[in-house]
């Protein structure tokens, strides 16, 4: 399940107030936890070429590399590319995709398979390669041996003949954290649960993700003893999964 985005806040808020060292706004507080998620997010993919150098442990539950990629798994998903021959008249493209498999309107954010008429993966090469490839019969690109270029956040593929049927595999960016809220009689916020977005990482980051918040509450209320313990918290948080 996700991390509820109103338990976070009410913690954050509880902290900051035991001492009476300060108070973060919503708004505050909804573009603080927004970037922390990214910087979680952002991690999962650090950690996990980490963990695929490392050997793993053959137990349930305690490999590394799959706890990984369960959390980026969150993120995965499908869509078709729309083919573009207008633009660049002489050099047709793909566009990635703005809506997923799943009809949900996501930002793209890592590139993975490109896979053509469900079936062929298309191989992917740089741009040296990519322009130099039909120069032999040997390496020449095919529809059963296709290859594309990626770049300019376009997918360019060869054979030109191919001009439907692209899918694309990809790891979304996750939605912004919000917790929205109304003005009670005296002034007050009052948290509003349809309206709110929560973090969509797993419940097993909250510790990490409130620690991080704090951080940064501690900058925006200018109270360094709570950044420093903060953060202390957070480092020996981060040794303890990789020790």
């Amino acid at each position: 399940m996700a991390i509820n985005v109103n338990t976070v806040y009410q913690t954050v808020l509880m902290i900051l107030n035991k001492e009476q060292r300060g108070f973060m706004t919503p708004e505050e507080f909804n573009k603080t936890a927004t970037q922390v998620q990214l910087e979680v997010f952002e991690k999962y993919f650090d950690d996990l070429n980490q963990q695929l150098r490392i050997p793993q442990a053959d137990t349930d539950y305690a490999d590394r590399q799959e706890n990984i990629d369960e959390k980026i798994a969150i993120f995965k998903t499908l869509g078709t590319a729309l083919y573009d021959n207008t633009t660049l008249i002489d050099n047709p493209y793909f566009d990635l995709p703005s809506v997923d498999m799943y009809a949900e309107v996501v930002s793209f954010y890592r590139l993975g398979n490109v896979v053509h008429n469900d079936e062929t993966i298309v191989q992917r090469l740089d741009r040296h390669d990519f322009y130099y490839v039909n120069k032999s019969k040997l390496t020449r690109p095919t529809v059963i041996n296709p290859v594309y270029l990626y770049e300019n956040n376009k997918i360019f593929i060869k054979p030109n003949s191919i001009n439907s049927g692209i899918k694309i595999d990809y790891v979304r960016k996750p939605k912004d954290v919000v917790w929205a809220y109304g003005t009670g009689t005296l002034g007050q916020y009052e948290f509003q649960k349809d309206d709110s977005t929560n973090f969509e990482l797993q419940e097993s980051e909250q510790s990490d993700v409130i620690l991080k918040i704090l951080v940064y509450a501690g900058i925006i209320i200018r109270d360094p003893q709570i950044v420093q313990t903060a953060a202390a918290l957070v480092q020996a948080d981060e040794t303890n999964k990789k020790s």
